[in-house]
């Protein structure tokens, strides 16, 4: 190949895999969209990676507003040690996933989820 061709695919989502969709750019930021794997490996070999666009909820599916494995996604970095999101997008995450759960009537474990909320306040 020249210099200027790419040899791969652009590793995106599931839905996305066979849709024959190339994304280059997306709208929010400049940031690609590419697969949650895609971002896990990056964050294996690097561990300040952004962990903002791991934790996107379009990595895993197109319904932009389904934080369930983002949610526990997250919950299991900050076992192994990853504290590096910002408090903002934390909250977000956890108020987001709890009104997901509480729209679906569980409100149970929408309060087990604002259990985890950074700010006590």
């Amino acid at each position: 190949t020249s210099e200027c061709e790419k040899y791969a695919c652009c590793p995106l989502p599931p839905y996305l895999e066979d849709s024959g969709y190339v994304i280059e750019e997306d709208d929010n930021g400049g940031r690609p969209l590419r697969d949650v794997c895609f971002h896990l490996l990056k964050l294996y070999s690097d561990r300040s990676y952004e962990l903002d666009q791991l934790l996107d909820p379009r990595s895993v599916t197109s319904d932009p507003l389904d934080f369930r494995l983002s949610w526990h996604l997250w919950e299991v970095l900050r076992a192994l040690n990853y504290s590096h999101l910002s408090q903002q997008s934390w909250g977000v995450l956890n108020t987001s996933y709890a009104a997901q759960l509480e729209s679906e009537g569980l409100w149970e474990w929408a309060v087990f989820v604002m259990l985890h909320e950074p700010d006590t306040q």
